[in-house]
């Protein structure tokens, strides 16, 4: 990264969105195509930037997640700028929570109409930031894998590119209604543990 752009984005406190600010920005951006549209899809995709296997260039992930030119960094004051800091911040306040207090660790999601808590979103944003880096996730999609439960509580809420549900339909029944309501108080705690079960390798790649 350039000295310019190294510059831009370490002073990111410089003019930042705020969160419902950052959320209405990705909606009105829908057209050019983000990888993401809405703010708890975004946390998802952060989410995984920071407890997933490799350690990533913010260039590398915040440009196709906003869906703008690494260009962006080196321009302050203007909207993607501002866009880009918040995201920054969301990253640096998920990895200090995980790394602290991981217990205080809360993904944003919204509510279904009756009320329920809507993780699909927050769990498709987490499964997109893995798309790009799939063999370095491999390990944990192999359901040989003791530790492959621990993508379940995420991926139960996602779908492939045809719509259809990721791990195949679910079985009908309350007791499965009842699974799926409550899935998503899962999250937090399978994304430290995914944090603490890649964090060997990825400081490895790093160092």
């Amino acid at each position: 990264m350039s000295r310019r752009r190294h510059s831009a984005s370490s002073s990111t406190t410089a003019a930042t969105m705020s969160l419902a600010e950052l959320d209405r920005w990705l909606q009105d951006r829908a057209e050019r195509r983000p990888v993401v549209i809405s703010l708890p899809m975004l946390d998802g995709y952060v989410a995984a930037i920071v407890a997933g296997p490799v350690s990533i260039s913010p260039l590398d992930w915040i440009c196709p997640l906003l869906a703008i030119d690494a260009d962006a960094f080196n321009h302050g004051g203007t909207a993607e700028f501002a866009a880009i800091s918040a995201v920054v911040q969301r990253h640096n306040a998920n990895s200090n929570t995980l790394s602290t207090n991981p217990k205080q660790f809360e993904p944003i999601h919204p509510r279904k109409p009756n009320g329920d808590v809507d993780a699909r979103p927050w769990c498709r944003g987490f499964h997109a930031a893995m798309q790009p880096r799939l063999p370095a996730w491999a390990p944990l999609l192999d359901t040989r894998n003791i530790n492959h439960g621990l993508l379940l509580p995420i991926l139960l809420h996602c779908v492939d590119d045809q719509g259809r549900p990721l791990l195949g339909p679910a079985r009908k029944g309350r007791e499965t209604k009842e699974f799926l309501r409550n899935a998503h108080t899962d999250i937090p705690a399978v994304v430290e543990a995914m944090r603490q079960y890649w964090m060997p390798t990825r400081y490895a790649r790093t160092g």
